[in-house]
């Protein structure tokens, strides 16, 4: 597995092995867990190379104390790469991607990006935007993996894509869960086991609300947020029935697998994020 530090260094390794052989790239911030490993396994099935970059970025953290509070576990995520025989690693200081004083770029998502994750923290995702940007520019990657846990950074990864005009294809994948059904994350490493158990609750509405879909929009809703009303370790942030092509809330449902329950909560101070695509 070769690591490298600088943009440069990677580009010339590309430059020198990758002719005429598809590169699968997956983006993260470090503290992986195995959510991105499943990233990577799909990328070594569908790619010749595989390219990781860890780099956890300052622009998409809205709030200084999150960015500061970033799992640093940086031997331990190379050991699961080398593992799941990832090719290459890109762990580039701040100083390879920005340039000093480097504000994020700002786009236009239309509305994939006014409600959700786009209301609760503002700024994330032209942050979040303009990291991929460079990393798609700088290793020209067949294709782009993305969990589905975060969708509305998927969707508007692809808006991305589109704009760019890049020849990157854009492949959501789907959660990986514990045996509670809470998903994967990086964040997960900051709960107590206890807190673990108890944030099985959002894939239990998610769950209820793939089993009930009949009932309609509105009494999903308020289930879900009855149920979090019953636990007082639990602060329910949202809890939005959506369209997936827009991330605009719905009343009813859009066709088969074109929408979507997203869930954000807070338990123990730790901010979780889930959905499922009905």
């Amino acid at each position: 597995m070769y690591i490298f530090k600088s943009k440069e260094e990677l580009q010339k390794h590309l430059a020198a092995f990758s002719k005429g052989k598809t590169i699968g790239f997956t983006p993260t911030m470090g503290a992986l867990h195995l959510g991105h490993m499943h990233l990577i396994e799909q990328s070594n099935l569908k790619c010749d190379i595989s390219i990781c970059s860890i780099f956890v970025n300052p622009t998409q953290f809205n709030n200084p104390n999150d960015l500061a509070k970033y799992p640093n576990t940086l031997t331990t995520d190379l050991e699961m790469l080398e593992n799941v025989k990832c090719d290459i690693v890109y762990n580039p200081p701040v100083n390879d991607l920005y340039v000093k004083g480097e504000k994020a770029k700002s786009y236009d998502f239309g509305s994939l990006t006014t409600i959700l994750e786009g209301e609760f923290r503002p700024g994330h995702f032209n942050g979040m935007a303009t990291i991929i940007q460079k990393l798609l520019n700088i290793i020209n990657p067949t294709i782009a993996f993305f969990g589905q846990k975060d969708l509305q950074q998927l969707y508007i990864v692809k808006n991305l894509a589109k704009q760019m005009k890049s020849d990157t294809y854009i492949e959501g994948v789907e959660t990986v869960r514990g045996k509670s059904g809470l998903a994967k994350s990086s964040r997960n490493k900051l709960l107590s086991e206890n807190a673990k158990k108890e944030a099985s609750l959002i894939y239990n509405c998610l769950n209820y609300c793939e089993n009930n879909k009949a009932i309609g929009v509105t009494k999903l809703k308020s289930h879900i947020q009855k149920e979090f009303l019953k636990n007082e370790n639990f602060t329910l942030e949202y809890a939005e029935f959506v369209a997936l092509k827009t991330m605009l809330p719905i009343k009813d449902w859009e066709a088969v697998n074109q929408s979507a329950v997203c869930i954000s909560a807070y338990h123990s101070g730790v901010r979780l994020i889930d959905n499922i695509i009905l």
